[in-house]
């Protein structure tokens, strides 16, 4: 695979490292009350990181719906405090709010992304970007635990597996958890094809440009991809996808 990243292996890391991502940022907002306090009520009692960083990716995967439609040309929808209030969100917007709760309860986390061919999207979600089933920039974060990165993607809650019959990905704080590549029925689910990252806060203005450069070799207009894209979301109730 193309670009996978080699640097969560086991070892310490240098603290200067660590303390990029344990900062809060600008869309990593780990110090707004909301938060901080939904990581401290999730981690109460919890002694050891490993332990705290499976309660968060549980929350996150299965309280924060998963919502192909949740909007996406808005910055401020990509704020881990407002994803936490609306409660759903995409891959990316998930993955976000795992990076800001772990920081806030002491534990670094990194944002990460991939490119996927992800073989079981909806006609109305490949229409809105470009009528492929390639879906760029999928996020997924890493979680530092016991001295090493850890993968997390916590993109699809259990409802919605269990709707959809994808299998749900089960973190246990030590090995990797990723995207399975085939469904339940053994049909073929998501293909990692090129990593981008690691990064310490979500890169806006780098997505948005690559999303533009990947209109282009589509031979699609972005503004129209991007109102078509608009026009389908407005339409379409949040969870499919």
């Amino acid at each position: 695979m193309a670009g996978e990243p080699t640097n969560h292996v086991q070892g310490d890391a240098p603290m200067p490292e660590m303390a990029r991502y344990l900062k809060c940022t600008e869309f990593v907002d780990c110090d707004t009350k909301s938060v901080a306090e939904k990581a401290e009520a999730l981690t109460e009692g919890l002694q050891t990181d490993r332990e705290k960083a499976v309660a968060l990716y549980y929350f996150v995967r299965d309280e924060i719906r998963h919502n192909a439609y949740a909007a996406l040309y808005d910055p401020d929808h990509y704020k881990a405090s407002v994803i936490l209030e609306a409660g759903n969100g995409i891959c990316q917007q998930k993955s976000i709010l795992l990076c800001a709760l772990a920081r806030a309860a002491g534990i670094p986390a990194r944002l990460g992304f991939v490119d996927v061919n992800d073989y079981q999207l909806s006609e109305s979600f490949k229409q809105m970007i470009g009528g492929i089933n390639v879906f760029p920039f999928h996020g997924f974060a890493e979680l530092f635990v016991d001295g090493r990165w850890v993968h997390a993607s916590p993109a699809y809650d259990l409802e919605t597996c269990r709707r959809k019959r994808f299998i749900p990905v089960d973190f246990d704080g030590v090995n990797d958890a990723k995207d399975s590549q085939y469904t339940e029925e053994g049909e073929p689910h998501i293909e990692h094809l090129e990593y981008h990252g690691p990064y310490e806060d979500f890169p806006w203005d780098e997505i948005l440009s690559y999303y533009k450069e990947w209109a282009a070799r589509l031979g699609i207009d972005w503004d129209e991809l991007k109102d078509a894209g608009e026009q389908v979301r407005r339409r379409k109730s949040w969870g499919d996808g």
